[in-house]
């Protein structure tokens, strides 16, 4: 029998989906209505792309500066995709944890689930499409990928909805924004109700010396 998970003080939310499904744009809004939140921004060794900025969508910095973190235990998780490296600050969860607030992580599933395993309390919330025809739909409809790159992040999408279904606590299905923002909202009030995250301090109910 598995022994129960430990909540600790903070919660840490880890939001996954593939490319398209309106996830980031999801976990901002979050970000803006929920008090005390904060955004974890990731570290990354790939160069900008368009319009991001540094600070902003991700941290740049090289791969010495990337190893540097690694070694003085600056992540919650690290990975190498695709010949890049993108790390989680551990900052972020320390924060968090010390005002009782929320971490949001913007990652994949790889990422969510190495957070899960340091932290078992995370909570991991997957967002799928309707479909995959819509999903395909919407790509298109961005205008910025060409065919085969299309045709990859399909691909990358089946796998990582497979992995996400099986592996999350909850799955959010994004069929229209305002309703998924509505149950992704709820699952958090939810889970900052759990015993073992609301501060109960102020009701004085552990005497000391008792």
């Amino acid at each position: 029998m598995n022994e129960p998970t430990v909540l600790q003080p903070g919660l840490l939310v880890v939001l996954s989906a593939p490319s398209g499904t309106g996830k980031t744009t999801l976990a901002r809004r979050l970000l803006a209505e929920v008090p005390n939140a904060l955004f974890s921004i990731s570290v990354t060794t790939r160069q900008p792309r368009g319009r991001e900025q540094d600070g902003v969508d991700y941290h740049f910095v090289d791969v010495a500066s990337f190893q540097e973190r690694i070694e003085r235990g600056d992540f919650v998780e690290w990975a190498e995709v695709y010949g890049h490296f993108y790390g989680s600050p551990q900052s972020v969860v320390d924060e968090a944890r010390a005002q009782r607030g929320m971490a949001i992580f913007d990652i994949d599933v790889q990422g969510g689930l190495a957070i899960k395993r340091k932290h078992p309390d995370t909570v991991c919330i997957f967002v799928v499409p309707p479909s995959l025809e819509e999903l395909e739909r919407r790509l298109r409809e961005r205008g910025t990928d060409a065919e085969d790159t299309i045709r990859r992040r399909m691909l990358a999408a089946r796998s990582e909805i497979e992995r996400g279904v099986s592996s999350y606590d909850y799955i959010i299905v994004n069929d229209n924004f305002d309703r998924a923002y509505g149950d992704l909202h709820s699952v958090v009030v939810a889970e900052r109700c759990r015993q073992g995250r609301v501060d109960l301090s102020k009701l004085r109910l552990e005497r000391s010396g008792s």
